[in-house]
């Protein structure tokens, strides 16, 4: 079962904005290649069970999902609502945390905002080295309580981090697993034009870009969310209306399925 939540863009940021740090939550933003894993492994299928929220990424899976199951999924990218957070609703007041990303996209972002951002950059393939897992995590729990903490380490290594940093239970704010937006948003990474990403094909723009790193994850991994969705089930999971959302396990209890889709 794929359970979405309700909310685009600006629904998202709202609720983000009002989150708080007195309790800690994560958000995942899961497109084809996560929703093939998430099939393919038990472990991350755990991530994303734990996680307080999930907002569909993908306007291509959005769009299979409308086209084979017959059901309308909201989109929320991961490099919008980045965006959205840093620019609308953090300010210099607030602390938050960046993982992952070299130094310099961390400094531009923070000077382009106005807002102070401390960062830790974990060596690459990290996940596997147990004292750099352990730093990672203190690093983010040293930081809090923060008000946004941006984990851009691809997946599955940012939501295992997440998912860890629940189960120890010493963390306080709203994480958000991001992926490659600040790659986009710094421009090292050149996004599609939004006629492109309207179009749902900015896969291929990002392919043409680098073929070399992307067509083995496009063309040849790719293709297997077909298989996978013609099985799958999807709940569309109605948002909490209040003030104030309660704790994310009461929310979660709290939201109501609007469509459920065999």
């Amino acid at each position: 079962m794929h359970c979405v939540d309700d909310f685009d863009l600006a629904g998202f940021t709202e609720v983000a904005a009002r989150f708080g740090q007195e309790r800690y939550g994560f958000v995942v933003t899961p497109n084809v290649d996560h929703l093939i894993r998430f099939h393919e492994d038990a472990v991350f299928r755990a991530h994303y069970r734990a996680a307080d929220y999930i907002l569909m990424e993908s306007q291509v899976a959005a769009r299979l999902v409308r086209l084979i199951k017959g059901s309308r999924l909201p989109v929320c990218t991961g490099s919008d609502l980045t965006h959205a957070l840093l620019s609308d609703v953090a300010t210099a007041a607030d602390r938050l945390v960046v993982i992952g990303g070299a130094h310099q996209q961390v400094a531009k972002l923070a000077a382009a905002h106005g807002l102070n951002i401390p960062h830790h950059d974990p060596p690459m393939g990290f996940i596997t080295d147990p004292q750099a897992v352990e730093n990672c995590l203190q690093f983010v729990e040293a930081a809090s309580p923060f008000r946004f903490c941006f984990l851009a380490v691809g997946s599955p290594q940012q939501e295992t981090i997440a998912h860890m940093l629940k189960t120890r239970g010493v963390a306080r704010g709203l994480v958000l697993c991001v992926g490659a937006s600040l790659n986009l948003l710094t421009g090292s990474e050149r996004r599609a034009p939004l006629w492109v990403r309207r179009l749902a094909l900015e896969w291929l723009f990002r392919l043409l870009q680098d073929p070399r790193r992307l067509a083995k994850r496009y063309l040849v991994r790719g293709p297997r969310i077909f298989m996978y969705l013609r099985h799958a089930k999807f709940e569309l999971r109605k948002p909490v209306r209040a003030a104030e959302e309660p704790s994310s396990a009461l929310a979660a209890g709290a939201r109501k399925t609007t469509s459920s889709v065999p």
